[in-house]
């Protein structure tokens, strides 16, 4: 029963709901975004984790990987839109071609916050070799007051 003791001073924060609030892939306390999704602000990633002072930035470029995630991403949505479009009775015709084209642009500009911030998070989580979760450092900054 000691054991559980010990175990319990730790918080469990699960994967999931620290990846879809944005948090430090390691600590899964630090905010990775200053501001929410969508705003008037422009989003803004913190240089390092205001909690254990990760660097995000692993090394130089090394967010251009998540260009190609949010292409995929893109491309995933487009995709689903299209199908939900016809399913809805668009009918895929050629007088039809322009009502797809101004549903997929706009689908890519309201889509666009989400994919910039979840692609980071998806290469940050999921993606990224030796960035692992460590629970003690979630407890670290609480132990010291």
């Amino acid at each position: 029963m000691e054991n559980n003791k010990n175990t319990s001073a730790v918080p469990h924060i699960s994967q999931w709901h620290a990846f879809s609030h944005s948090k430090c892939p390691r600590c899964r306390v630090g905010k990775v975004f200053v501001g929410p999704t969508y705003g008037f602000k422009v989003q803004k990633m913190n240089e390092n984790c205001p909690h254990c002072g990760l660097r995000f930035e692993r090394e130089p470029g090394y967010f251009y990987v998540s260009m190609f995630v949010s292409y995929a991403m893109n491309v995933a949505e487009m995709v689903s839109i299209s199908v939900a479009a016809y399913i809805l009775g668009l009918e895929l015709v050629y007088e039809n071609l322009w009502y797809f084209a101004g549903i997929l642009l706009i689908a890519v500009f309201l889509f666009s916050p989400f994919n910039y911030r979840y692609s980071r998070m998806i290469l940050l989580y999921w993606l990224s070799p030796g960035l692992h979760y460590e629970p003690e450092r979630g407890i670290e900054k609480n132990t010291q007051h």
